[in-house]
């Protein structure tokens, strides 16, 4: 039998990539219970990970102790009040290292450059580099807005099963900010089917009148995430959109290489 030293060594041996390997199975259980979206128990973690039921106890015990994971009174597993701390860090993180990619849309749009993040069933816009132009858009950061009139709303749900989708809007309505509003799940859904055709989304005085507004999703992003340009649409007319697309889709492409690179910055 071995000892508990040599158990603890075994559980902290090296990974392949040089980094310990009890942290990153820590991690990739953290990872699979946000997926769950709920309560999971540890057969479950077990089955999806190809991990011993021991290991997973083990594992779970320890995120228990540090408040990452809580243990429900039905025995099975939820992400813990910790986690709440590092997420609203990193949040604000994303935005930060989004900013340099927005002044790049903005010097190559001329139009203001916002990122957004799907949060519970809101967009919330995390960084925002303003227009040049006098005439402007603004949206604050911090703001918080229901995504079926947004360009940004649209981006991020074209990935989602139309059932989610569906189970979304049941949630929070569809109210209509101008007269253009998409109000009904069919042609909120007709409109994604259109986002995935042409692999951009567009916000047609939607949410306000007179403003026009372009995204795109970036891909692979840690949590769903987009990038936007929005301006009078007398700016944002369909020759524009021509142009702008491209560079939207090429800045979110390299800002999804900044988060997805491990580490995401010079080795320590």
């Amino acid at each position: 039998m071995p000892t508990s030293s040599a158990r603890t060594h075994d559980s902290a041996r090296s990974a392949p990539g040089g980094g310990v390997q009890s942290l990153e199975r820590a991690f990739d259980l953290l990872e699979r219970m946000a997926d769950a979206g709920g309560e999971v128990g540890l057969s479950e973690l077990s089955s999806s990970s190809g991990l011993p039921l021991p290991t997973i106890h083990r594992l779970m015990r320890t995120l228990v102790t540090c408040g990452y994971v809580r243990q429900q009174p039905n025995r099975r597993y939820a992400l813990g009040p910790r986690l709440i701390r590092l997420g609203e860090s990193s949040s604000r993180l994303l935005g930060t290292w989004a900013r340099p990619h927005l002044a790049r849309l903005v010097e190559e749009t001329g139009e203001t450059a916002n990122m957004a993040l799907l949060d519970g069933d809101e967009v919330v816009y995390v960084a925002q580099v303003p227009s040049k132009h006098s005439m402007r858009m603004f949206t604050e950061v911090g703001r918080r807005v229901l995504p079926h009139s947004t360009g940004v709303g649209k981006a991020l749900l074209a990935g989602f099963p139309p059932q989610d989708v569906r189970a979304l809007l049941a949630r929070t309505g569809m109210p209509a900010a101008t007269d253009r509003t998409i109000t009904t799940p069919e042609g909120f859904l007709a409109a994604l089917e259109e986002v995935r055709r042409q692999g951009y989304a567009v916000d047609d005085n939607e949410q306000e009148i007179g403003v026009r507004c372009l995204a795109v999703s970036v891909p692979d992003s840690p949590t769903p995430a987009a990038l936007s340009i929005s301006g009078p649409a007398g700016r944002v007319t369909e020759a524009a959109t021509e142009r702008i697309v491209p560079v939207l889709q090429q800045v979110a492409t390299e800002l999804s290489e900044v988060l997805t690179t491990p580490g995401g910055g010079p080795a320590v």
